[in-house]
């Protein structure tokens, strides 16, 4: 018996990196996972297949987290498909550094249709269908509260609106049993911020516990978050940093 037997969860951008960590987690503790992806379709289909492998319930659904069309109707397949839903993780994001004089209008609209408007899009359709004891939970990051490199002006502006975002609904739909919560991950190992990769030469030093972390580790309290002993913490953000902004 797992903590979320029975349970529905959506998990964006669960293909790789900390979403398929987090899609693997909520699924071992008993809820049943539609993960979606933009562009990685075959390791998409790998993670849900290894899911339901493993007597897990897994679902991999395209869906561009950037076209607001595209993400409503990707939550109502996953309430027609499995009936209903509880548990929302917004983790797709996307991340582009450059100088702010070189950062192009497009690159820009696109950090902020999928890091924010995504977001925002995603919870508002959940909220039609969540219930008492329902879950939003965000994926945000520390550059919201501390960029110790060039370049990061549109990542960490979106990611600072996530955390801002996460407040207000959290007192809306407080009274429903609902809560709404972000996590801050600091670096964490994975094929786009490896922990040999070109930023961990300046970014190691500014983590307190001296290594990177895992996905493994970021969806440890997601599924605090996400499961009911969670029921009293709502609206906060917390962080999964190794120290990183202490």
């Amino acid at each position: 018996m797992g903590q979320l037997d029975g349970k529905v969860a959506i998990v964006t951008g669960g293909s790789r990196g900390i979403g398929e960590g987090i899609a693997r987690r909520l699924a071992a503790e008993g809820a049943a996972v539609a993960l979606t992806y933009h562009s990685s379709n075959e390791t998409a289909e790998l993670v849900a297949k290894e899911i339901t492998g493993s007597g897990g319930r897994a679902v991999a659904l395209r869906v561009d987290s950037g076209d607001r069309a595209a993400v409503r109707e990707g939550v109502r397949q996953v309430v027609d498909r499995f009936g209903r839903l509880d548990i929302l993780v917004n983790n797709a994001g996307v991340a582009v550094v450059a100088p702010i004089g070189d950062l192009p209008d497009e690159v820009y609209d696109r950090s902020v249709a999928v890091n924010l408007t995504g977001v925002f899009t995603a919870s508002q359709e959940a909220l039609r269908h969540l219930g008492a004891g329902g879950r939003i939970i965000t994926i945000g990051s520390v550059n919201a509260d501390r960029v110790h490199f060039g370049g990061g002006s549109v990542y960490a502006l979106t990611k600072a609106g996530i955390a801002g975002f996460t407040r207000a609904p959290a007192r809306e739909v407080g009274p429903r049993g609902i809560t709404v919560n972000t996590v801050q991950p600091g670096p964490v190992d994975t094929a786009m911020n490896p922990a040999d990769g070109p930023f961990a030469g300046f970014t190691r030093p500014h983590i307190a516990v001296d290594r990177y972390g895992s996905p493994a580790e970021v969806a440890s309290l997601v599924a605090y978050l996400a499961g009911p002993e969670s029921s009293y913490v709502t609206g906060a953000t917390l962080n999964a940093d190794g120290g990183y902004s202490a």
